[in-house]
């Protein structure tokens, strides 16, 4: 086919109108602002496992996250997004380096609460195909225990690495979280049940990346963060968000190490004046159409994928 061409059909795109249209009218049901922020900012995002992009002296953004939060520290309440988000890395069935995310911030919810938003909306947007979608919720250490037979809190690094080495195939230069990431998207995601949506929460405290941390029934730290997977695809990310300016700083100095990226002084400044109890979550929509419309391939539910672009 000349690449010249859309990738996407039209149906696909009519598809895609359909949804934001549904997005737009749950949120507006519910007295949820809708917001635009910059697709370019001072810093990239600072977390080790996203590869952003650079776009002269700016940064195309990988998610509105930080942008914003500064919303909700100027008072704004409960908003939403659906914008475009920019990720380096290898195109695939599943990737394209530009795709479309849904980000949402609850004032005053615990992420218990926007886990079962989640699932409603969801819900809602997978309704056409799949008449009815249970749930099933994980903490991070059963998920382990169910499916790689693994005591993720308490077996040692050499344990967590030979399992993630015999997984891959390789003996990659990961450390403990790069190998756990490999069992959890190698063996754990393929092995959930499907037509399920799946919520995984408790994640170890040391992935907690803008998420609160406390320790659980066991006495063991865990990030207050989940994450949503839908027949072997992740689909969704939320934290019960950090507000403390002080432990955020810090913990972007210890993700930015090693680098010359710059911190978001803006994000610190705005955190420094206060950010409300709140929990967020940002949602991939390139994914969820893929799923409503059993596609194979990413390029059919976007209009010009990476290689046409």
């Amino acid at each position: 086919m000349s690449t010249w061409l859309p990738s996407a059909s039209r149906p696909a795109l009519v598809a895609r109108q359909q949804m934001y249209r549904s997005i737009r009218e749950y949120f507006y049901a519910r007295s949820v602002l809708e917001v635009e922020t910059p697709l370019l900012s001072q810093a990239p995002v600072a977390d080790p496992n996203i590869t952003p992009m650079q776009a002269g002296s700016r940064w195309l953004h990988t998610s509105p996250e930080y942008a914003m939060k500064r919303m909700l520290c100027a008072g704004y309440g409960d908003i939403y997004q659906i914008c475009k988000v920019f990720r380096d890395g290898e195109a695939g069935r599943r990737h394209n380096p530009e795709f479309t995310m849904l980000e949402w911030y609850r004032m005053g919810w615990t992420h218990r609460q926007l886990m079962d938003e989640v699932a409603e909306l969801l819900q809602l947007l997978l309704a056409e195909r799949f008449s009815e979608l249970p749930c099933l919720h994980l903490s991070y250490a059963q998920a382990f225990t169910q499916y790689a037979q693994l005591d993720v809190h308490h077996c040692s690094d050499q344990v967590i690495a030979q399992h993630g080495q015999q997984l891959a195939g390789a003996d990659l230069a990961l450390e403990r979280d790069g190998w756990l990431d490999v069992i959890m998207s190698h063996q754990i995601e393929p092995a959930l049940p499907r037509n399920t949506l799946i919520f995984i929460d408790e994640f170890p405290a040391s992935q907690a990346a803008l998420a609160q941390v406390v320790s659980n029934q066991g006495g063991v730290q865990v990030a207050q963060r989940f994450e949503v997977f839908f027949n072997g695809m992740e689909l969704a990310n939320g934290y019960q968000e950090l507000t403390d300016a002080e432990q955020q700083l810090q913990r972007f100095q210890h993700e930015l190490q090693g680098t010359e990226r710059p911190h978001d002084a803006h994000l610190i400044a705005a955190l420094e004046h206060g950010l409300p109890d709140c929990a967020g979550v940002a949602l991939g929509l390139d994914r969820v159409l893929l799923h409503l419309l059993d596609a194979e391939h990413i390029a059919q539910v976007v209009s010009f994928d990476w290689s046409r672009a």
